[in-house]
């Protein structure tokens, strides 16, 4: 039987107006399939006026100015329903979806859904549930006494993956499904009997510890900052949504 990292992948990334879940708005999206390992990828791209400024932070990251997506993007109503259809029809297929950093593009894309269809994301998978990979909870987990970032560049650099076109969301959801598929070969004793359920079941044991170690380090240092330990997704609301 074929492993889940020598398998059929999904990965999702958006661009933003910003970090904040509960705030900023989706500027770009992408979905990219995989078949299998050096099989040609199929891309879904969307492009989206948020409605909102876009801060000039923003634009420095992903280069899409407020200008060029108001006479190019799409409204996010029509947006947001199309990639939580595609989102729900691969997790039918059986394919697990890769989200660098889940939390934040599934969280953004949920609020959004709110926002604009008076809808959720869990709503799209009550008959097929998601069954994440996140590159960065696994090799947190795999590789935790390894020192220094793990961005979705630091860890194309530790597993060899090219990375083309940085803050493009097509090229981080392509970078990302290599790094799962990477991180899958290196800890092939410890996650090649799992299936992609099995492992989401455990990224969420792990993400809660790894936000509890974060939480303790910002306490020791004074920060107020709090960390959540959902994983994939955040429920709670805040009054901004």
């Amino acid at each position: 039987m074929t492993c889940w990292y020598e398998g059929a992948l999904a990965a999702f990334d958006t661009e933003t107006t910003g970090v904040d879940v509960e705030t900023d708005r989706i500027v770009s999206a992408a979905i990219v399939v995989q078949d299998a390992p050096g099989t040609r990828p199929r891309v879904s791209r969307w492009l989206v006026n948020p409605g909102v400024p876009v801060p000039e932070g923003a634009t420095a990251v992903h280069g899409l100015t407020e200008e060029h997506l108001q006479h190019n993007g799409r409204w996010p109503a029509p947006v947001v329903y199309e990639i939580a259809q595609q989102l729900a029809e691969h997790t039918a297929m059986g394919r697990p979806l890769v989200v660098m950093n889940a939390p934040f593009d599934l969280t953004l894309l949920d609020r959004e859904l709110r926002r604009h269809r008076a809808s959720s994301l869990d709503r799209w998978f009550e008959s097929a549930p998601l069954r994440v990979l996140d590159p960065r909870v696994m090799d947190k987990q795999l590789d935790r006494y390894r020192k220094g970032r793990r961005t979705l560049g630091d860890l194309c650099e530790q597993y060899g993956v090219a990375l083309r076109e940085a803050h493009d969301a097509a090229a981080d959801a392509m970078a990302a499904l290599d790094v799962v598929r990477a991180v899958g070969r290196r800890f092939a004793a410890r996650l090649e009997r799992l299936s992609p359920a099995e492992l989401h079941a455990l990224q969420v044991g792990w993400h809660a510890a790894q936000a509890r170690g974060l939480q303790a380090w910002f306490a020791r240092s004074g920060s107020p900052e709090l960390v959540s330990t959902e994983w994939p997704l955040r429920q709670e609301l805040s009054a901004a949504a």
